[in-house]
């Protein structure tokens, strides 16, 4: 499996849910990526995860609560945003 860096370092857009299995508003949000990357395709790329799995992890990049959406682009975060969004909002970031 890639490394996280590996990851956010491709050329195209990765967007990083992070989320937790106890979270609400994550649940109501995976269905809005899935929409996202299915009408996206393989323009981006969207990861999941999961802040009780990974704590170093959502500790390096400041997670406070979930879900906590993080944008890379060659490796660099342009954007972030915690709580849900509405799935129009996230093509709109996406696009720009």
């Amino acid at each position: 499996m890639s490394s996280f860096q590996d990851i956010i370092n491709q050329d195209k857009p990765v967007l990083v849910d992070f989320f937790a299995e106890w979270c609400g508003p994550c649940k109501m949000l995976a269905p809005v990526l899935s929409e996202v990357k299915q009408e996206l395709g393989q323009a981006v790329s969207i990861i999941k995860i999961d802040v009780d799995k990974n704590r170093e992890l959502a500790s390096r990049y400041n997670v406070q609560g979930v879900p906590t959406l993080l944008l890379f682009k060659n490796g660099k975060q342009v954007w972030r945003q915690s709580g849900a969004l509405p799935k129009q909002e996230i093509l709109k970031i996406l696009s720009s």
